[in-house]
């Protein structure tokens, strides 16, 4: 369904969307809706994660985010929270600096339980002047997260649409890593529609972040239309869809009518296989699910419920 469809059929029942239980909405006569926390296949990565991803880098930059900016203390409850609802999906990069802080939150909690992506800078200078070798940079990762594998690792914030020329020696060193089995996958976090339609194209490619919303808010000029065929053919050849800036960077925060309509928009494109927000409060990880629990599964391509 494309986006300007998509908005004029859900002006009329938008009011309905908060008032009405599951129940009363038919579930009783066969009708299906999303579980945030069903568990769900990334492309044909062979990873599962859970349909509502934690984001820890909401206004992250400088190794700082919202969410670290919480202390340890906060940043643990809230990750255990979340990980008790039945978030496994969980979203870091070195630029937010939350490695060292998913170290003690997810203490005593089995490795195979959680999926961690992280996301290394390799656009002009490293941080703070350091190397932007990856195979430095992996390294250091896995050390900071104590893991002994990353389960996603991307090149974070690619704009460039000639990425995949200019970072063929980074993309050679993560196939290698890859081999060695110290990261399961690769791939881009996406910040320009000219860049993902180069990873819709690029076999390398297992999985990227894209920016996707109701309303085109914080993502590509062109606007959602356009990024709809492109995710469908990232979705088609297999590659794994990670859905983000659905509350356009926090904007919808106090419009719980736009943020129900984005996240109804994207479930139902049927080409996003899991979706990550920077949650500050779990009132707020919450409230999403409850939107998501809202939104009836059509009779088109979905993310595929395996099981916990």
């Amino acid at each position: 369904m494309k986006r300007r469809e998509f908005l004029a059929r859900s002006v009329a029942g938008l009011g309905s969307i908060f008032l009405t239980s599951r129940f009363a909405l038919g579930q009783e006569q066969g009708r299906q809706f999303y579980d945030p926390y069903e568990i769900v296949e990334l492309g044909q990565t062979g990873i599962k994660v859970s349909l509502l991803g934690f984001g820890t880098g909401m206004n992250g930059w400088d190794r700082q985010s919202n969410q670290t900016r919480l202390g340890e203390e906060k940043f643990t409850a809230l990750i255990r929270a979340c990980a008790e609802r039945g978030i496994t999906l969980l979203d870091s990069a070195d630029m937010y600096g939350s490695h060292p802080y998913l170290v003690p939150a997810m203490k005593d909690i089995p490795r195979e339980k959680y999926v961690i992506v992280s996301k290394m800078w390799l656009n002009r200078r490293g941080l703070d002047g350091e190397s932007r070798d990856p195979k430095v940079l992996i390294w250091r990762f896995l050390k900071e997260l104590q893991t002994d594998y990353i389960d996603l690792l991307q090149f974070h914030c690619i704009s460039e649409g000639e990425w995949n020329t200019e970072l063929s020696d980074a993309m050679t060193d993560l196939d290698n890593f890859k081999k060695k089995g110290l990261i399961r996958a690769h791939g881009l976090s996406c910040h320009s529609l000219r860049a993902l339609k180069t990873a819709a194209e690029e076999p390398w490619v297992d999985a990227v972040h894209a920016r996707i919303n109701a309303y085109g808010d914080q993502m590509d000029p062109a606007g959602p239309d356009e990024v709809e065929e492109v995710l469908k053919e990232l979705h088609d050849a297999g590659k794994g869809v990670i859905g983000m800036k659905l509350v356009a960077n926090g904007e919808y925060r106090d419009w719980p009518e736009m943020r129900a309509k984005s996240i109804e928009y994207v479930l139902n494109l049927g080409s996003v296989d899991t979706m990550i927000v920077g949650f500050e409060k779990l009132a707020e990880v919450d409230d999403f699910a409850a939107m998501i629990r809202k939104v009836e599964k059509k009779g088109i391509q979905e993310p595929t419920a395996i099981g916990a």
